[in-house]
C-alpha cells in the first residue's frame, strides 16, 4: 500500500508544503510531476546509480538530478577533490587559480570556447548568453528553440510567464526545433532587429540533416550571435558538447548540469570578441568562484579524458534503450510509446490511444516503475556508474509496466483503474 511504502515521505510531504511553495525547488521534482502518494518525493542518498527515499525504499535512478549526475552519486574522484578543498576553504575574497585552471580546460576541449565565465546554473549562463548577445549587436530581438532557463527574457515567452512584464516577453520569438523554414521567415519578419538565435543542440530529437550548418550560415549572413545551450548536452554527448559531436561551431556556449556531477556551477563561453563585453556587460555573482564546484569541474573533465567516460555512457545508453524498445515491441505498444533523441539521453514520448490519453497512460508507466524499484519521469538520464544489474532491473521493470498497460488499453480499463489523477506537464518545452 502506498500510505505504508512512502508513509515518511508523505509525512514530509505535508510539512514542506507549509513551508516551501510546491514543497520543492523545482516543478520537475514537485508533487505535480509525480503520481503521489505513489510515488517518493523526499531522497536521502545515494550510490552509484541507485538512490534511496526516506522510506528506505532503493531504486535505479533513471533522472539523475535532471541530469547533473553524470559520473554517478559520490564518485570517489570527485567526492576527493571535493573534500581536499574543503580543507583551504569554499569562497575567497579574491579570486583563486582554480577559476583559471577549469577555463584553461574548457577552452581546450570545447571548440567555441575562447574566453570563459563561470555561473551556478543554466539560467545563469543562457542569460549571460543572452546579454553579451545584446550588447554586441545591439539588438533586442531573440529566437529560441527550446528550453533555456526561468529568467524574464526566456519564461516571458512561454505559458509561465505570470510576472513577466509582455513588453520583455515579446522580444523572445519561440520556434520548433528543426525547423529552418521557420526561423527563416522570423529574420525576414524581424529584418536587422535579431541579435541572438539560441536553441539546444540537440533536442529531444537530433538535427536535421544540414539544420545546423544552415543556422551556422544564416546567423553569420544576418550578424546575428548563435548561441548553443549545451546545458544537457554538455558533458553528456561529447567531451566537448554537442557542438563538437555535430560539427558545428556557434559563437557562445551555456555548459551546466553535468560539469560538476550536482554541484552547482555552470558556464558561458565563446569567441573573445563577444565575451570580452563581460568588462562591459554586467554580469557578477558572489559565488561564481566557489571552489568547491571548480575543483569538482576540473575532476569532472579529468575523469572523462583518464576514463573514457563518454563512450560508456553512449554504450549503456543503447542497452537501456535496446531493454526498453524489445519489451516495446513485445507488447505491442509501439504506435503508443517510443523513444528518441541520442543514447545518454533518450525521451519518452506517449501517444494517446482510443481508449486513454496519453498523460494517462504515462502516469500509469510511472507507478508500475517505481513501483518495481526504478525512478524515472520522462527519460533515460544515463550516469557513468550505471551497470548491467541496473539495465537488468530496468528491463524488468518495463515487463510489467507495460505489460499491465498493454492489457488494461486492450479492455479499456487504464482510466478506470488509474489511482490519482493523469500528470500533465508543467509546459511544452521540446519539440
Amino acid at each position: 500500500m502506498p500510505q505504508e511504502r512512502y508513509k515518511i515521505s508523505n509525512d514530509i510531504l505535508k510539512r514542506a508544503e507549509r513551508v516551501i511553495p510546491l514543497a520543492a525547488q523545482t516543478f520537475s521534482k514537485s508533487r505535480i510531476q509525480f503520481p503521489v502518494p505513489f510515488a517518493p518525493l523526499f531522497l536521502d542518498r545515494g550510490k552509484g546509480g541507485r538512490v534511496w527515499d526516506v522510506d528506505g525504499n532503493e531504486y535505479v535512478d533513471l533522472i539523475c538530478a535532471l541530469m547533473p549526475v553524470t559520473l554517478g552519486y559520490c564518485d570517489p574522484d570527485t567526492d576527493a577533490a571535493i573534500k581536499a578543498q574543503l580543507e583551504k576553504g569554499i569562497s575567497f575574497s579574491l579570486s583563486t587559480v582554480l577559476e583559471v585552471e577549469l577555463a584553461e580546460r574548457l577552452v581546450e576541449i570545447i571548440p567555441c570556447a575562447e574566453m570563459v565565465r563561470f555561473g551556478k546554473n543554466g539560467t545563469d549562463a543562457t542569460s549571460a548568453a543572452i546579454r553579451l548577445a545584446r550588447a554586441f549587436t545591439g539588438k533586442d530581438h531573440v529566437i529560441a528553440c527550446g528550453y533555456h532557463g526561468w529568467q524574464d527574457w526566456y519564461i516571458g515567452a512561454t505559458a509561465r510567464n505570470l510576472g513577466v512584464p509582455s513588453a520583455v516577453g515579446a522580444l523572445t520569438h519561440k520556434l520548433p526545433y528543426n525547423d529552418l523554414e521557420a526561423v527563416k521567415a522570423r529574420v525576414a519578419q524581424h529584418k536587422g532587429q535579431i541579435a541572438a538565435l539560441i536553441l539546444e543542440p540537440i533536442s529531444s530529437n537530433e538535427p536535421a540533416p544540414g539544420y545546423l550548418e544552415a543556422l551556422r550560415v544564416l546567423t553569420r549572413e544576418e550578424g546575428i550571435v548563435l548561441i548553443f545551450d549545451e546545458v544537457i548536452t554538455g558533458f553528456r554527448v561529447h567531451l566537448g558538447g554537442a557542438q563538437a559531436h555535430c560539427g558545428t561551431t556557434p559563437d557562445l556556449a551555456a555548459f551546466g548540469k553535468g560539469m560538476g556531477n550536482g554541484m552547482p556551477i555552470s558556464a558561458v563561453m565563446g569567441r573573445a570578441d563577444i565575451m570580452g563585453f563581460m568588462e562591459k556587460v554586467f554580469y557578477s555573482g558572489t559565488f561564481g568562484g566557489e571552489t568547491l564546484s571548480l575543483a569538482a569541474s576540473i575532476a569532472v573533465i579529468d575523469k572523462m579524458k583518464r576514463e573514457n567516460v563518454i563512450t560508456r555512457l553512449w554504450k549503456t545508453g543503447e542497452k537501456m534503450l535496446q531493454t526498453a524498445q524489445d519489451v516495446i515491441t513485445a507488447n505491442g505498444l509501439e504506435n503508443i510509446l517510443s523513444l528518441s533523441g541520442v543514447a545518454p539521453w533518450k525521451v519518452l514520448n506517449f501517444k494517446d490511444h482510443k481508449t486513454a490519453p496519453k498523460e494517462a497512460i504515462k502516469t500509469r508507466f510511472m507507478i508500475e516503475m517505481l513501483r518495481a524499484g526504478v525512478l524515472i519521469a520522462g527519460s533515460h538520464n544515463i550516469c557513468f556508474a550505471h551497470n548491467d544489474a541496473d539495465i537488468a532491473q530496468v528491463r524488468d521493470a518495463y515487463e510489467g509496466a507495460l505489460g499491465r498497460i498493454s492489457q488494461e488499453l486492450k479492455v479499456g480499463t487504464l482510466l478506470k483503474n488509474l489511482e490519482v489523477p493523469a500528470i500533465y506537464p508543467v509546459f511544452q518545452v521540446r519539440g
